[in-house]
């Protein structure tokens, strides 16, 4: 089963894969401020149960998009699944996580130049619960400053981000891995397991801050989608994004998730994370079964 995302509509006046005339490299001024239009769609893991969790939650990934008079923000999440071992959800974690990033940048309360921020007041809170909130999450924040026009992200673990500029990646993310499959990640453990289970901070975070332009495509995601289409293959999709209205790039998302969720169920196919399996020497072939979470943005002028 899966779900699409929408979120607010700007008036996008860029032109995908051209100048607009609002771009200043074109004479029309283009001084004003910017903002994002993002749709998103995913698939829980466990579609085939019909199992899908109230919120902006696929399974144990969440996301959140949340705007502000200063930056327009979201992010992603990815529950890490063996806490299922020990009776807890992992999707608990993580959707708590970006539920309280959304109402601090709701709130005003951050900068929007250190998304790293964000992360580390949200999981402060986390860890001042009364009742412990156990798990682990990897996270991905993004941050457009609409007055500055530059993108500022937080990236832990294997979530992560594109962004594509005529038809081309400028810009994506480092993933962190510890070792194979196991990612840096954000944790609460019991006290009885405290430095015995994967931990890293917030400031381990990578962090990057760019110009962007009118037209930019940011793709934000989880592993899901990393892990079973290749970069050429995003590409590709995001070909059939032919203008830039808010229908479009939701059904261009959707299109991006389905292909990545048949592909990680393809026992023939040689996935990215086969490919990285292969070369730890692990012995791997298909796709890998997981949560899929997407959020396609395009950089657009803001209007009220």
């Amino acid at each position: 089963m899966f779900s699409v995302l929408s979120y607010g509509r700007l008036v996008a006046r860029a032109v995908l894969g051209g100048l607009s005339q609002t771009d200043p490299r074109a004479g029309g001024g283009g001084g004003g401020d910017y903002g994002l239009v993002t749709a998103g769609c995913g698939f829980g893991k466990d579609f085939r149960k019909g199992l899908l969790k109230k919120g902006a939650c696929y399974g144990d990934d969440a996301c959140f998009v949340a705007r502000h008079r200063s930056a327009d923000v979201l992010g992603v999440a990815d529950g890490v699944g063996g806490w299922r071992d020990y009776g807890v959800d992992p999707s608990q974690f993580s959707g708590t996580l970006m539920r309280t990033c959304e109402r601090l940048v709701k709130e005003g309360r951050f900068v929007p130049s250190n998304p790293i921020g964000i992360l580390t007041t949200s999981y402060c809170e986390l860890l001042q619960n009364k009742v412990p909130l156990l798990g682990s999450s990897t996270a991905c924040i993004v941050v457009l400053d609409r007055t500055s026009h530059r993108l500022h992200t937080a990236n832990l673990g294997d979530s992560g981000f594109l962004v594509v500029r005529g038809g081309e990646v400028v810009h994506r993310s480092d993933e962190q891995q510890h070792y194979f499959n196991t990612p840096f990640q954000l944790s609460i453990a019991p006290p009885e397991a405290e430095g015995v289970v994967l931990s890293d901070s917030p400031d381990a975070a990578d962090s990057t801050s760019f110009d962007v332009q009118l037209g930019d495509i940011i793709l934000t995601a989880t592993d899901g989608l990393f892990d079973n289409m290749p970069d050429y293959m995003i590409l590709q999709e995001l070909k059939k994004l032919k203008n830039s209205n808010f229908e479009s790039i939701q059904q261009t998302a959707r299109s991006i998730a389905e292909q990545a969720h048949e592909l990680a169920y393809d026992p023939n196919y040689m996935s990215p994370f086969a490919q990285f399996a292969c070369d730890n020497g692990l012995n791997v072939r298909g796709g890998k079964p997981d949560d899929i979470t997407v959020l396609l943005s395009i950089v657009a002028e803001y209007t009220d």
